[in-house]
């Protein structure tokens, strides 16, 4: 049995800054400072952030369906596009029947809208197990997304934030709005 599962979480954040930290081993630091229910440790194994790199993600003691832990390697990290995959390779899902289990970030920035954090699961389990499909759910990714946006809102450097003002303000010039 295969499936997938999405979530999309728009933002006000140019998709850039969410990216710089989705698609470094940043997000992997932050995940259990901010969700320390989500995940309590993530541990680099093997990499630089780039494909190929293996996480070791911890799940805290009372966490998803009795899972201790599970490796991860990324297999997709595009700079250009802002997408990451990651996929189990050892524990976890793989344990309880999945055969496959992935999570796709993508960062969708757009012209005239929000930026959109696209979190896809991806999953197959074999038939002996198919009822553990129910374990599969977006609810972790939606709260990184949520925390991660805050993080970013709440650290964003003066710097950054008077660029983006001086950006803001030349673009209502340009097209006429008057600047506050």
């Amino acid at each position: 049995m295969e499936g997938s599962l999405c979530h999309e979480f728009p933002t006000d954040l140019p998709a850039i800054d969410v990216w710089e930290v989705y698609g470094s081993l940043t997000l992997a630091q932050l995940v259990p400072q901010l969700l320390p229910h989500v995940l309590s440790k993530v541990e680099l194994v093997e990499g630089d952030g780039g494909v190929g790199t293996i996480l070791l993600v911890t799940f805290p003691p009372s966490g998803t369906s009795g899972l201790a832990s599970y490796k991860e390697k990324f297999t997709v990290v595009d700079n250009e596009k802002y997408i990451k995959e990651a996929e189990a390779i050892e524990g976890g899902f793989l344990d309880l029947g999945f055969e496959k289990y992935l999570v796709r970030f993508e960062i969708v920035g757009q012209e005239d809208g929000p930026t959109i954090i696209r979190s896809t699961i991806k999953y197959k389990v074999d038939a002996e197990h198919e009822s553990n499909a129910s374990l599969v759910s977006t609810g972790a990714v939606a709260a990184i997304a949520d925390a991660i946006t805050k993080y970013i809102k709440e650290h964003k450097s003066p710097k950054q934030a008077s660029e983006q003002t001086s950006e803001e303000q030349a673009t209502r010039q340009k097209s006429g709005e008057q600047g506050v």
